[in-house]
């Protein structure tokens, strides 16, 4: 296992910005896909693979000179964080989606579930094997939650929503022990829709969650948000999560949080003592890159509340939808900050 030794270690919550060249930004920008798009892609099939893994090699490089100690493969390979895993498990019909209109009148295709839930192949794994072989930090990888991905798709198979939900959390749990052995140090599930439902989370998030993490060795993460910032601005971000107390009965090693664009009261982790948190730090929906200093601050306002030894420092997330070289300097000023910190309390 290859995890940094050192008090406040880096990361990124799982993407990078993907290349001009390699996907077409503008139509990425507009929608947060729950179907395959795969008129995103600027290359044809038989090309695609190549040139994702060459930017892949770029995203990892990226994130090595900008100093992150714990590094994932950008997540290049993906139209969104949970498309590309859902739409490959048995029993989802991408091909017909249904359309689901949301309260503001917005319609979002999303995969019908139309038979049982598996995991019939590998997903993710050449992904992680790729990282391995391309870094010798420390490497994690991230996948949609089981809650969340029961919250994208539509049920015509399940008896209710909290069978699917566990039927995607055995297909998650086959995969990330798969990721495991692949050499991830790190394995994240991205579970933003706790939030967006808190009652029915009550109800059966955690159990699905400790399911999909059954069997895992390596350190683990539950991440959760409240929307990129490209798509939701921070002014309209609450001050505290409606879904996170009740993390702390997972048994996730730790919990992601965004906290620098919501302006995050950070008194909510003194319901979360038993876990490390990995705190973001930089306000992805401010174009200018922040100053380390201003950075260094609000890692010291996370050590108000937060032991030394049970913080990691990342950005908030959505990093893909910026411009590379903004994604880079920010993840720059936040290693110069965590180094900073670091050194006042050795």
């Amino acid at each position: 296992m290859n995890l940094p030794k050192h008090l406040l270690p880096t990361t990124v919550v799982g993407s990078y910005p993907q290349p001009e060249w390699l996907v077409d930004r503008a139509m990425l920008s507009k929608v947060v896909p729950r179907t395959r798009m795969h008129a995103m892609w600027r290359l044809p099939a038989e090309h695609l693979e190549e040139a994702q893994d060459d930017a892949t090699i770029v995203a990892i490089r990226d994130m090595e000179r900008a100093g992150i100690d714990i590094v994932t493969d950008g997540e290049i390979r993906r139209e969104s964080y949970s498309n590309r895993f859902a739409t490959a498990l048995d029993g989802i019909d991408d091909e017909n989606p249904a359309i689901i209109t949301a309260r503001n009148g917005s319609q979002t295709p999303v995969p019908r579930v139309v038979g049982a839930v598996k995991r019939g192949r590998p997903v993710e794994r050449r992904d992680m094997e790729f990282l391995r072989q391309h870094t010798d930090r420390a490497a994690k990888i991230t996948l949609p939650g089981p809650f969340t991905m029961s919250q994208q798709a539509k049920n015509e198979y399940y008896a209710d929503d909290e069978e699917l939900a566990m039927a995607f959390a055995a297909a998650v749990n086959a995969e990330a022990l798969d990721l495991e052995r692949a050499g991830a140090d790190v394995i994240q599930l991205d579970e933003p829709w706790v939030r967006n439902n808190p009652d029915l989370a009550r109800r059966y998030a955690v159990k699905a969650i400790n399911r999909a993490l059954q069997g895992l060795t390596v350190p683990t993460v539950v991440h959760l948000c409240f929307g990129y910032a490209a798509v939701v601005p921070g002014s309209t971000k609450p001050a505290g999560y409606s879904f996170l107390a009740e993390l702390a009965d997972t048994s996730a090693d730790q919990i992601s949080i965004e906290a620098a664009q919501p302006r995050l009261d950070l008194g909510v982790l003194r319901d979360l003592s038993s876990k490390k948190i990995m705190l973001g730090v930089l306000d992805l929906g401010n174009p200018e890159v922040e100053t380390a200093e201003t950075v260094a601050e609000r890692i010291r306002n996370g050590l108000k509340h937060v032991a030394a030894d049970r913080l990691v420092v990342a950005p908030d997330c959505g990093m893909k939808y910026m411009p590379r070289p903004t994604a880079f300097g920010k993840l720059q000023a936040m290693c110069e900050a965590a180094a900073t910190v670091r050194r006042e309390i050795s």
